[in-house]
């Protein structure tokens, strides 16, 4: 019998304020997910929450039976930024997830770690060399497919496990620049923080006005959701490890159970698609996984090279 895939929550993408934070994991801990990501990966500007207030946090989730791993921030640009990246390395009584190979360098040889679907590994040689270095499990970059995944889990070092990045907006692209800053006029050194005004970030229209993008500071998103609760059971056939639910501000919970529903089998992979729609921020997306473009929505069963056309109306967040 195939084994069920455990349930992560990824880290909070957004810049929610503190005390938001604090009650959405409060309500975390009492969900059925079995890892919880903690951390800032976007920008070392978003400093609500220091290193304590997130070591609190492990903790709380920790005696609520989660497994904790702290994340790392994805793109460093500063000295100051390294220096709390070694800190965080250096001071973790949890596993850390390494989001860049600054990370990956630091915590090679001395710690185990998990790498973020930001480090790109796209082949089993790339596992085999991080495997070397600590790597206990591993996400799949966000653009590649159901293909790809398979080759690379059948082949993948003894003892590492994998993760897919299974319900979210997709980060696609970093950058030294602030979108959302430059959105209001301003400098990324005078932001005003006003990624707060957008806690699922800000969306990014057409000429046409069809939803296209979503600016999250120096992140670009994917302005559909991508959710592949209708491959649970090729996840389940694969044996796929975990499946990581990215965070929204609104009904995460809901979505989580709906996950945990559809692993468990007591409602059916079409019936968990079915009810998770009215959660999906501005459409669904699942082409990546079907090795397509990203933004195209296939409907069950895929057929090969005959995409469904994506009807639900968007809608802003």
């Amino acid at each position: 019998m195939n084994k069920k895939p455990k349930l992560s929550l990824g880290p909070i993408l957004y810049f929610w304020p503190r005390e938001q934070v604090f009650s959405f994991y409060k309500s975390i801990s009492e969900t059925e997910v079995d890892i919880v990501y903690l951390g800032e990966t976007v920008c070392s500007k978003r400093r609500q929450l220091k290193l304590d207030d997130w070591l609190e946090l492990a903790d709380m989730l920790q005696q609520a039976g989660k497994e904790v791993v702290l994340s790392t921030l994805t793109l460093l640009e500063a000295a100051s930024e390294l220096s709390t990246l070694r800190k965080i390395c250096a001071s973790s009584p949890y596993t850390i997830e390494a989001n860049d190979m600054a990370a990956v360098q630091i915590l090679s040889g001395k710690n185990a770690f998990v790498t973020g679907p930001s480090v790109n590994i796209y082949n089993p040689q790339t596992l085999a060399v991080l495997a070397e270095a600590g790597l206990k499990r591993w996400t799949l970059p966000v653009e590649l497919g159901r293909e790809t995944l398979t080759d690379m889990h059948a082949s993948r070092p003894e003892g590492v496990e994998t993760e897919v990045f299974a319900f979210g907006r997709l980060p696609l692209a970093y950058s030294a620049r602030c979108f959302t800053a430059r959105a209001s006029n301003l400098p990324k050194d005078d932001c005003q923080f006003r990624c707060l005004d957008y806690p699922d970030g800000l969306m990014l229209r057409t000429r046409d006005y069809e939803s296209f993008l979503v600016l999250n500071g120096i992140q670009t998103q994917s302005a559909k959701t991508q959710n592949l609760v209708a491959s649970m059971d090729a996840f389940i056939e694969l044996g796929i490890d975990v499946l990581r639910i990215s965070p929204q501000s609104v009904n995460t919970g809901k979505v989580i159970d709906l996950f945990h529903r559809c692993r468990q089998g007591e409602i059916s992979p079409a019936q968990a698609e079915a009810e998770i729609q009215p959660y999906l921020l501005s459409g669904e997306c699942d082409g990546y996984w079907h090795e397509e473009a990203g933004m195209n929505l296939e409907v069950a069963p895929p057929q090969k090279n005959k995409p469904a056309p994506n009807e639900k109306k968007q809608e802003c967040a």
